[in-house]
């Protein structure tokens, strides 16, 4: 769906590239992640892909086609949520909505379904000026999947929201995947990043240091033990074991039997460790 191959940009009137040789490929119905700190080439990455930024060097091609040579029909199949969303605020919700609604040639969707969709039904009539942050991000992911489109390009999307409609969020964006739709997110927050993709890219400083799914990545970098804490003699006590022929380890065996446990954890690391690990950078 989408594939880049030797991506090199630099911004005009400066000297030093943003993007150094970038290499990707995202299949169709895959959630993609571009994982880095403020800075590190994320959001430059996604405005080249939706050809927002010109005067690349190397190629981008997005459902067979090279950007440079697309034209207006491009944005009737991509969706676009930017992390600081424009809206016109003196109109109201509904309003902004039937709006850019209006700019699409095919189908679209019933604006008060996709509020709907995000809790949003009650604030229709309202200003967009009244709106929080999280509202307007609610509304900001409405206006990207008005006209049902094959890509999503998300920047930061549980960014300014409480967790209740950060769930809300997360669960809609896996429903596209779950309808064969290409996500490509771009974000600093790995707990979002586990829980919604497929793969993910570490980006710093332009260059791509990694891609692999979340889930190798914690196994292959993640230690093989066991964390187990137990009550005993009215104490709280821990006991780290390993993996391997657990099953088989009398100490692990007696400890489960004639205490009870408080927790057990396996001791894999989390993307962020991995991320830090990998990149030498934390993300901020």
């Amino acid at each position: 769906m989408i594939e880049v191959r030797g991506l090199h940009y630099t911004y005009p009137n400066r000297k030093e590239p943003t993007l150094h040789g970038l290499d990707f490929v995202i299949p169709p119905g895959e959630i993609f992640g571009f994982l880095g700190p403020s800075g590190a080439g994320k959001s430059t990455t996604q405005k080249l892909l939706i050809g927002v930024l010109k005067g690349y060097q190397g190629s981008i091609k997005v459902m067979g086609n090279e950007i440079r040579d697309t034209g207006p029909d491009y944005y009737e199949r991509i969706g676009v949520a930017f992390e600081f969303p424009n809206f016109y605020s003196k109109f109201s919700v509904l309003d902004n909505l039937k709006l850019f609604r209006s700019l699409y040639k095919g189908e679209t969707e019933d604006p008060m379904k996709l509020l709907e969709q995000v809790d949003l039904t009650d604030a229709a009539n309202m200003k967009v000026s009244q709106l929080s942050k999280g509202m307007k991000m609610r509304l900001n992911f409405c206006r990207a999947l008005q006209h049902d489109p094959e890509i999503l390009f998300l920047d930061e999307p549980t960014s300014g929201l409480d967790p209740v409609n950060a769930h809300r969020m997360k669960e809609l964006i896996l429903a596209k995947k779950a309808a064969g739709k290409t996500v490509l997110l771009t974000t600093h927050n790995m707990q979002a990043a586990e829980e919604l993709c497929d793969r993910v890219a570490f980006i710093v400083d332009g260059e791509i240091k990694l891609i692999d799914s979340p889930r190798e990545l914690k196994l292959r970098k993640g230690r093989k033990e066991v964390r187990v804490e137990y009550s005993r003699d009215g104490e709280l006590t821990g006991a780290v074991f390993s993996l391997d022929g657990i099953g088989e380890n009398n100490q692990f065996l007696k400890l489960i039997q004639d205490y009870p446990l408080d927790t057990i954890h396996s001791q894999e690391a989390s993307l962020e460790q991995i991320f830090i690990e990998v990149t030498g950078r934390q993300l901020v």
